[in-house]
This record gives C-alpha cells, sequence and structure tokens, in this order.
C-alpha cells in the first residue's frame, strides 16, 4: 500500500529586516511562533501524537544551538515526549525538513511530522576560534551572521570561499546576465510583494508576533519588513560594491532577515483521524552539487534530476517558486530550465527580494506558500527550488489535492 504524505497546515511569521522589528527576539522562541499557531489553529490534533519536529536553521553558532527544533517545541508548549530534529543545509534547510519530514511519513516510519525553518540572523553572534597554542597573544573573531568562518585552507586552494555577493557575480558572467534584466527582475519581484502586501495574500500565511518593548508594554508585528517602494531608475543607480564593474547590488539581491515558519505535514490516515485538511501532496525532493564558486545555479541541476525521476516537464508546473538568493542566479536558472525571465508562474506574490531571505526558514516559507498559491489558483503541480552554499541546489514537488 503507498503511503503519501500530505501538507496539511502552513504559518509563518513575517520577515522582519536586519535589525528589525524581530531583531530582539530570540530565535528558539521565534521558532515557537508558528508552532503555537498551528496548535491554536488544529485543536483537533493530539499533541501527543506528533512523532518528530524537523526543523531547519543555518546558523546554530548562538542562541539557535543545541538543537533549536527541540527547544522551540517546547517553548511553544508541546508535550515533552515530541522529539525534535535540527537540520543544516544552509539556505536549503527549511526545505529539506519538508522532505524529511515527508520521506519518514512515506516509509511508514512516521504519521503526524511538524517540518520548518528558523533564522534570526540579527542575532547571529561573534565567535572566536581557541588559541592554537599556550598563552597566545593572537586572537581571531568571525561575524557567524552568513558566509564562510573557520576556513580550511584545503578548501579554499581547491574551490575558493568566494563570499555570497561573489557567487553571484560569478554566475552573471559564466551565464551572461546583464545589470540590467537584474534590475527588471528585482523590481517586479518587490512590485508582486506589494501586491500581495495590499491584496491580503501575505497576511493569509503570517502569524502575528508580539515583541516586548524595552521600557513597556508590546508591539505587534503582523507585516513582512523588507519590501521596498522602488523604481527600475532607483534601482539603477545603486552600486555594485562586490566587484569593478560588477552588477550585483543591494537592490537585486536578497536581504538579511528574521523569521520562521512550520507546516504540518501528515499521512492519510492521520489527517482523517485528527481532522486534518490536506491542501497538497509532497511528491518528491531532489538534491544536486555544483561548484561552490557558482552556488546559484544549483537549483537547476537539481529540479532537471528530480522532473527526470517524476516524467515531469517544466510546462507542467503551475507555480514555480524560486528563492531569490540574487537576480543574476535566478535568471540564470530560469534560462537553463527554459522558463521565461517574466513568467507569471514564478514567484507570483514576490520572492526573497523583495520579502527577505531568513536562511533556515526560507525553503519552509516558499512550500508552504507554494501549497497556498495552488489551493488559491486551482493549479496541479508546483515546483519550489533554492540554491545552497558551498555549491549545491535543492527542489521540491507537491501536488494539490
Amino acid at each position: 500500500m503507498t503511503v503519501h504524505a500530505y501538507i496539511c497546515d502552513y504559518v509563518r511569521t513575517p520577515i522582519g529586516r536586519y535589525g528589525g522589528a524581530l531583531a530582539t527576539i530570540r530565535a528558539d522562541d521565534l521558532g515557537a511562533v508558528p508552532l503555537r499557531a498551528l496548535m491554536q489553529r488544529n485543536q483537533c490534533v493530539d499533541w501527543e501524537a506528533v512523532d518528530d519536529v524537523v526543523f531547519g536553521s543555518a546558523n546554530q553558532a548562538g542562541e539557535d544551538n543545541r538543537n533549536v527544533a527541540r527547544m522551540a517545541l517546547l517553548l511553544a508548549g508541546f508535550p515533552t515526549a515530541v522529539p525534535g530534529s535540527t537540520i543544516n543545509r544552509l539556505c536549503g534547510s527549511g526545505m529539506d525538513a519538508v522532505i524529511t519530514a515527508a520521506r519518514a511519513i512515506r516509509a511508514q516510519e512516521a504519521e503526524l511530522v511538524i517540518a520548518g525553518g528558523v533564522e534570526n540572523m540579527s542575532r547571529a553572534p561573534f565567535v572566536m576560534p581557541k588559541s592554537e597554542h599556550a598563552f597566545s597573544r593572537q586572537a581571531e573573531i568571525y561575524d557567524t551572521t552568513i558566509g564562510w568562518r573557520f576556513v580550511n585552507p584545503l578548501m579554499e586552494q581547491r574551490y575558493g570561499v568566494d563570499s555570497m555577493p561573489e557567487t553571484g557575480e560569478n554566475v552573471a558572467q559564466d551565464y551572461h546576465i546583464s545589470r540590467e534584466d537584474q534590475d527588471v527582475f528585482a523590481f517586479n519581484s518587490q512590485r508582486k510583494a506589494a501586491l500581495a502586501q495590499t491584496n491580503g495574500r501575505l497576511a493569509r500565511e503570517i502569524v502575528p508576533v508580539t515583541v516586548p518593548q524595552p521600557r513597556a508594554g508590546s508591539i505587534t508585528v503582523d507585516r513582512d519588513e523588507h519590501p521596498r517602494a522602488t523604481t527600475l531608475e532607483a534601482l539603477g543607480a545603486l552600486k555594485a560594491p562586490f566587484r569593478a564593474g560588477g552588477s550585483v547590488t543591494a537592490g537585486n539581491a536578497s536581504g538579511v532577515n528574521d523569521g520562521a515558519a512550520a507546516l504540518i505535514i501528515a499521512s492519510e490516515r492521520a489527517a482523517n483521524k485528527y481532522g486534518l485538511t490536506p491542501v497538497a501532496r509532497v511528491v518528491a525532493g531532489a538534491t544536486a552539487g555544483v561548484q561552490p564558486r557558482i552556488m546559484g545555479i544549483g537549483p537547476a541541476p537539481a529540479a532537471q534530476k528530480l522532473m527526470g525521476s517524476l516524467k515531469l516537464t517544466m510546462d507542467q508546473f503551475d507555480v514555480i517558486e524560486l528563492n531569490e538568493a540574487f537576480a543574476s542566479q535566478s535568471l540564470a536558472v530560469l534560462r537553463q530550465l527554459g522558463v521565461s525571465d517574466c513568467d507569471a508562474r514564478v514567484n507570483p506574490n514576490g520572492g526573497a527580494i523583495a520579502l527577505g531571505h531568513p536562511l533556515g526558514m526560507s525553503g519552509a516559507r516558499i512550500t508552504g506558500t507554494a501549497a497556498l498559491q495552488l489551493a488559491e489558483t486551482g493549479g496541479r503541480y508546483a515546483l519550489s527550488a533554492m540554491c545552497v552554499g558551498v555549491g549545491q541546489g535543492i527542489a521540491l514537488v507537491i501536488e494539490r489535492v
């Protein structure tokens, strides 16, 4: 008997800007917010019956250490009998959590799993290595917000340690992506996100976050903080600071952000037992490796690998959620997959350039928003895909039920 895994609910926090409205919320507390919301929204569920909570988190160097999934579920009020596990595939961690949950259900090792992800990049700590020698008078310090630290010299020698923006420049150069095309793509991301905020589409997936204030009282954050009103002229005027003659700017790249998301993944039997309504079936996921210096192209081989195994083609997808790490890599991936730069199926409610990219959260977010988009539009298949630091891609296909 074939057992399928279904997305039955999805919710996320608003996405905060770096140092913004969510900066004072610890990562484990932030991760608890969507978990608590799922409990409140699905009161027929026996939460003791949850087989696992799997969260993605890319940093894990600060308050997200010591298994943030377990910390968050306890802080959310889940029973202590519910276990938790934290996955790190860098930017793809939240999507990997969904894939892992679905695989466990399909393998009949679980029936009810919560998958998601969290990142508070504002609170990423500085870290110091231990001294190599006793009584050393030298010290190093690394910012863990994003990118390389504690670099292995062999890794640098063999593959380089390009920063994330430098990999965006590499993709732009290798795949001939112009600055003008990148800025148009970024402008369209902002335009679509603004419309989705105005018409309430994004609000349907957001649970507000209450943020205590230093002196007294609290504020409620219920809206993504990263989107910015802009023009093509304004985007074109931004400097490209990462390379002489470059094309990657703050305006055509994703942000450094804070946020959390969670989904209920269940078998058909568990959904029936606990009164859950399946929204989409998790069909399959796949990963692929690429050269670290062009990590942004990773979604293309991952998606191609997945489509090959499922015997699907790009024209069969009604929704395409591609994480916009950089406009350069998004355009290169789309062109490799034979998709138009302005295809209406791509990120219909805006992408990470506008909404932001809290690393461990993003994969869960784009999977959940793809499921909601299928439900709202009546489409059949959605493809979610993203690039991953150190040279990987990850992709996931879901089907509306």
